[in-house]
């Protein structure tokens, strides 16, 4: 009964604590929704025509010639193939909302140059529009539909296979991805400290699942205080390469726009990084903390009379083990995540020297390492922990 009410007070304080959270969190947040757009459900019902070579202003793309390395407009007659503009008009039932029923006239256009973020639109694809100065244009396929076909048929995987644990982790997962889009996001475009936010989210997310998934008691403890540990080891490796390395924190094209947010609103991009370090190192870290927790206490059930010498070098020993797989974890995530411009950095870099001290590249190897140095750090931790908190009666 003690162990369902302290299960039952976690998963209330939880809850109570996102809702707080959320509340001075948004204090100050923008509404960055532009209400001269319209965003639609829609179904295709036929395509009417496609159209190529489409630009009414030539003439902007003229500008081009005066590059050396852009000689196209004197090798072929007119628009060169890598700017021709393909575009395709279609008729669309819109499907939802208070234009539902209603048939308007849409267009689809990509351009060699920048191919097509979709497929060419077709008879019966579900899709969004977007209402721009009275005309309506193609703003992607419909794809949510799918994504939560695919989310119900990992919960029910996970209940099926986890039963009660399966029940714990969905609990878990949802409120890790409530933190960060109801907190952590909106706390950021309220302009609140971004380093203080992100710790704050990492120690909630690790308290919360810890205590939800393993309950109250001595394995949870020394989970958390493992898993804090390696999260603080890596936020402070972050933080002094952050100044050895020079950082601006414009990695790629998105950091460049949100240089200029909307609402006066800056962001500081550097502690961006600092985040991005910590919250995708969190997984990596608590995996090896509860490991190390767990393998300990299944020791110190087994051999009653073990001495915190032993129970500590058992603990060292396991987390060995573990460091390799959960160090490539980490690294073959962030390459993975980011291989595409991995890719274009190594064809047009010039070089490996100008490849590797790109800021993109040193700012992924940095992630990379300063996750790592967190589980180096909280193999030790947990293990110290465990011995001094399991034998505390000794």
């Amino acid at each position: 009964m003690t162990i369902r009410i302290t299960y039952l007070a976690t998963v209330i304080i939880a809850f109570l604590l996102l809702i707080i959270g959320n509340k001075i969190a948004a204090v100050g947040t923008i509404d960055f929704q532009n209400p001269s757009q319209e965003i639609v459900r829609a179904k295709v019902q036929k395509v009417i025509e496609r159209v190529e070579n489409n630009f009414d202003n030539f003439n902007d793309f003229e500008d081009f010639a005066d590059y050396d390395d852009f000689n196209y407009f004197d090798e072929f007659d007119g628009l060169p193939p890598m700017l021709q503009n393909n575009r395709i008009i279609f008729e669309a039932r819109i499907t939802h909302g208070l234009r539902k029923g209603e048939i308007v006239t849409a267009s689809q256009s990509s351009m060699v140059l920048l191919p097509a973020n979709d497929r060419d639109v077709f008879k019966n694809a579900s899709i969004l529009l977007i209402r721009s100065h009275n005309e309506w244009y193609f703003n992607g396929f419909y794809r949510i539909n799918g994504i939560i076909w695919l989310g119900v048929l990992f919960v029910l995987c996970v209940l099926i296979l986890g039963g009660r644990k399966g029940v714990n982790t969905i609990l878990s997962l949802g409120l890790t991805c409530a933190a960060i889009f109801t907190v952590f996001i909106p706390a950021i475009l309220a302009g609140k400290n971004i380093y203080l936010m992100a710790v704050l989210v990492c120690i909630y997310t690790t308290v919360m699942t810890l205590l939800i998934v393993i309950g109250f008691n001595k394995k949870s403890l020394v989970s958390v205080a493992g898993c804090v540990s390696g999260i603080l080891a890596a936020g402070i490796i972050a933080v002094i390469m952050d100044r050895v390395l020079n950082l601006t924190g414009i990695i790629d094209e998105h950091s460049r726009y949100l240089i200029n947010m909307p609402g006066g609103i800056k962001l500081n991009l550097r502690a961006l990084i600092f985040a991005g370090i910590i919250i995708g190192a969190m997984g990596a870290i608590m995996d090896v903390a509860i490991s190390i927790a767990s393998s300990l206490w299944e020791i110190k059930e087994k051999a009653k009379l073990i001495s915190f010498k032993s129970l500590f070098h058992s603990g060292l020993n396991i987390g060995r083990d573990i460091m390799g797989s959960m160090a490539n974890t980490l690294i073959l995530a962030y390459i993975g995540s980011s291989l595409s411009v991995v890719l274009l950095l190594s064809v047009f870099s010039g070089s490996t020297l100008n490849l590797f001290n790109s800021e993109m590249i040193a700012v992924e190897i940095l992630q990379a390492l300063a996750g790592s140095f967190g589980i180096l750090s909280a193999m030790p931790l947990t293990a110290f922990f465990c011995s001094v908190l399991y034998l505390k009666e000794k």
